[in-house]
């Protein structure tokens, strides 16, 4: 097998418009191929791709993957992070048994104990304070049957609202832009429309490194024949920006005001369909009015992109037949993300390019299982997109759980996850479970969690499989099953759903989330208006059952897709109703969309405030099956650039990381790639401030400060850019708090979506008092990965 850590995409196979994306097996493996004593079905879970792969095992371990070639996903393809991060589940510091805070230390202890301790805490919190006290954190890896099971005992059996994702961090803002346009989550397109796209725009969207093995597609496309156009919109020259006939390298927080020249462009162009939009829209008199106020020549003053460049992009836009965009990170954590996100959505909407081969708009997703997590109703939602304001929906959802409807929590909505961490802050918030995520390193202001995860009055629950910086925190700890040591489904960014099967046996005393959130349940006594168990059932598979069921007839129905439907293994895409025989390739293909008042999945919000709006105005203005086209201004960022704070700080990830490290710090292979945090600073800003390549410099914002080496790269001047991965659980000075990008965030949010800003952070960067020069750190440079990647 080629290097590929260094070939990050491996062989190019190119092929042409229409045609089949040529197949290719990636295989690693620690023994020889003749002694793999058998293959388990499954799909990668290091990034939302969702390749389908198998996994070897031999002595009782896992011992490599292959790609499967007949996977609709992936033809076979692994990204490094899928080829090598299997090995974190044998790393020597996994987590194998409960532990308990006991005279300030955390010490080793049986289960029954720990979830004694834990059941007893939440009955007295519930008793003295009720279930607003109550609080859930969750992730976006765990399985399917996980998330349902978090949800119906947070919302069915205690009642709070207080139960989301750590979703809300990377993919609040897509399931949101989808609600507000279409009236229902769930990306209408299909990985199967780059083999027929002519045209490609990446918005925010660091695909070559966040979604590895689909750039390898759009590669081999834009290598091969009828090489679709490309435009990037980013700050950064990323290896998609390479690529591109044109890159908008706009300033951070620019979004609004670039995507809004553009359609005004297509609209003063004339490249509207405009049979599609008068027959399947509403609002394009308010859209065409705002977008009349910010002309190329406007942007170009607001984003520092040339109006000519950003005239030859709509020109591209708008003479295309066979538009995808995809949408990621660089809007969603940006300012007016929703506002942002939901433009592209309009793009494609003024084009009628949507619900046919090649033609369709990606709100992408960070994480493996985020889809999940919105469809079970373990984020900010009800399950199976049932509106929290609709009576009906809600009926609907306690009859199906056989509970009263005022047990479930809808006179609001459900509290997204920087209000959690609030709560937690003052007080209101006694018990939180933070199951399968790091929020001592992943949440903006961390100076600010910090205190709030370790305060006297929150007792705190973590279940997770390797000591991290939020498990030195926590009075309780449960060590959990990995990928690979449980069966479960996962569902990708383009709605095909894989069963992942268990391979072994998890080490020492570890147990599936499943298994410990079902113990929870039995030792607090749920039950159900019949005085039956709650949940009620035992296995994964009569979870993903009881789930299904609950979607029939909803948008995102998979009342068909039971665990022997999926047993074949190759994806299947919902919808996939009880009668269906294959799945569904591609939404809205008849242009008839979920937005009528008695379906869509929420009445939607004012993009600019975020005022929700109420039933009653909705229905006033029932869209009933239209699409809506959704205007915004441009606002600028509440927080600018200054004198003291000259530079705009961004975090992003890399291609050998993910997210905080937890798993790929504990592969050789990823961790050897990029050991170490570096600062992106352009040579103009490292000039005149006596900074040199591999320099120590301080970054500084209003909130904190962090030290790294420095690299030197020509994105923009006035651009810094910090990888968001590096923490402290594998530093010798762990305590000395410098490290994580998420020292200089800022705790602020988008209106709509609630997911916070990493993009906009103003900060200052100067030279290390008394640092020696070094040579760059490992995995750094413009791209993060070596020479022969970056093209």
């Amino acid at each position: 097998m080629a290097d590929r850590i260094r070939d990050v995409w491996g062989d190019r196979t190119p092929y042409p418009a229409g045609g089949m994306w040529p197949l290719r097996a990636d295989v690693c493996l620690s023994v020889p191929q003749e002694r793999v004593e058998r293959w388990v079905p499954s799909a990668c879970v290091l990034c939302s791709n969702g390749c389908g792969l198998d996994i070897a095992v031999a002595d009782g371990r896992i011992v490599g993957v292959r790609g499967r070639p007949e996977d609709r996903v992936n033809h076979g393809r692994l990204g490094p992070k899928g080829l090598f991060g299997w090995q974190a589940g044998g790393a020597h510091d996994r987590l194998l048994h409960p532990q308990m805070r006991i005279d300030g230390e955390l010490r080793r202890v049986g289960w029954d104990t720990a979830m004694a301790a834990v059941t007893a805490r939440s009955q007295a919190v519930l008793a003295d304070h009720g279930p607003l006290a109550m609080a859930f954190y969750t992730s976006g890896q765990l399985l399917a049957e996980e998330y349902y099971t978090q949800a119906v005992i947070a919302r069915g059996g205690i009642g709070t609202p207080h139960l989301d994702g750590n979703t809300r961090l990377c993919t609040a803002t897509a399931q949101w832009a989808l609600i507000e346009s279409f009236g229902s989550d769930g990306n209408p397109g299909s990985y199967t429309d780059v083999d027929h796209c002519d045209t490609l725009f990446l918005v925010g969207h660091n695909v070559a490194e966040t979604q590895t093995v689909l750039w390898s597609r759009m590669l081999d496309r834009l290598h091969g024949p009828d090489r679709p156009r490309l435009i990037v919109a980013d700050p950064r020259m990323t290896p998609a920006a390479r690529e591109a006939d044109v890159h908008l390298a706009l300033r951070p927080g620019t979004n609004v005001a670039l995507l809004n020249a553009l359609l005004h462009e297509v609209i003063r162009n004339d490249r509207v369909d405009h049979a599609f939009v008068d027959a399947h829209t509403t609002g394009y008199p308010e859209l065409a009015a705002t977008v009349a106020a910010c002309p190329a020549d406007r942007a170009e003053e607001i984003c520092e992109v040339p109006a000519r460049a950003i005239r030859r992009a709509a020109e591209l836009l708008g003479s295309s037949r066979r538009l995808i965009s995809t949408v990621l990170q660089g809007v969603y954590q940006s300012h007016q993300a929703t506002a942002a996100a939901v433009q592209v959505n309009n793009l494609h909407l003024l084009r009628g390019m949507i619900g046919r081969p090649g033609a369709t708009v990606f709100q992408m997703n960070g994480q493996p299982t985020a889809e999940n997590t919105r469809e079970t109703g373990a984020d900010g939602s009800l399950p199976a997109y049932l509106n929290w304001q609709n009576p009906a929906h809600v009926r609907h959802l306690a009859d199906h759980w056989n509970v009263d409807p005022l047990r479930i929590p809808h006179w609001s909505p459900s509290t997204h996850a920087l209000e959690i961490f609030r709560h937690c802050a003052e007080g209101t918030v006694k018990f939180l479970w933070i199951t399968g995520t790091n929020p001592a390193v992943s949440l903006p202001e961390l100076a600010r969690i910090r205190r709030t995860l370790g305060a006297d009055g929150l007792f705190l629950v973590v279940s997770d499989a390797f000591p991290t910086e939020t498990t030195a925190l926590a009075d309780v700890v449960l060590p959990t099953a990995l990928w690979g040591e449980k069966t479960g489904c996962l569902t990708n960014a383009d709605r095909t759903v894989h069963l992942a099967h268990k391979a072994v046996d998890p080490p020492g005393e570890a147990r599936s989330d499943f298994a410990v959130l079902l113990d929870y349940a039995r030792r607090l006594g749920l039950t159900d208006r019949a005085g039956h168990p709650l949940p009620s059932w035992d296995r994964p598979e009569d979870a993903w059952h009881d789930f299904i069921a609950l979607t029939e007839g909803r948008p995102c129905d998979q009342s068909g897709l039971t665990y022997a439907r999926l047993r074949d293994g190759g994806g299947t895409p919902w919808p996939y109703p009880k009668d269906a025989s294959h799945g569904t390739e591609r939404l809205y293909t008849d242009h008839v969309f979920p937005t009528s008042a008695d379906r869509c999945e929420d009445y939607g919000h004012d993009l600019t405030t975020g005022a929700q709006h109420t039933a009653d105005a909705y229905r006033a203005h029932d869209p009933a099956g239209r699409a809506r086209l959704r205007a915004a201004p441009y606002l600028p960022p509440h927080e600018p650039p200054d004198e003291t704070y000259p530079l705009r700080l961004t975090t992003g990830r890399r291609v050998y990381h993910w997210h905080t490290r937890t798993k790929t710090a504990r592969v050789p292979e990823l961790n050897d790639a990029a050991p170490r945090m570096w600062v992106e600073i352009h040579p103009d800003d490292a000039r005149p401030r006596g900074i040199g390549e591999g320099d120590v410099v301080r970054v500084v914002s209003r909130r904190g400060a962090v030290e790294a080496p420095a690299v030197l790269c020509g994105h923009r001047a006035g651009l810094v850019f910090v990888p968001f991965h590096y923490g402290y659980f594998d530093q010798p000075d762990g305590d000395r708090h410098e490290r994580a990008a998420n020292e200089l965030t800022r705790t602020e949010w988008d209106p709509v979506s609630k997911q916070p800003l990493y993009k906009v952070t103003p900060v200052q960067v100067s030279k290390a008092a008394g640092a020696p020069a070094g040579a760059p750190p490992a995995g750094g440079g413009p791209s993060g990965i070596s020479g022969k990647e970056q093209g």
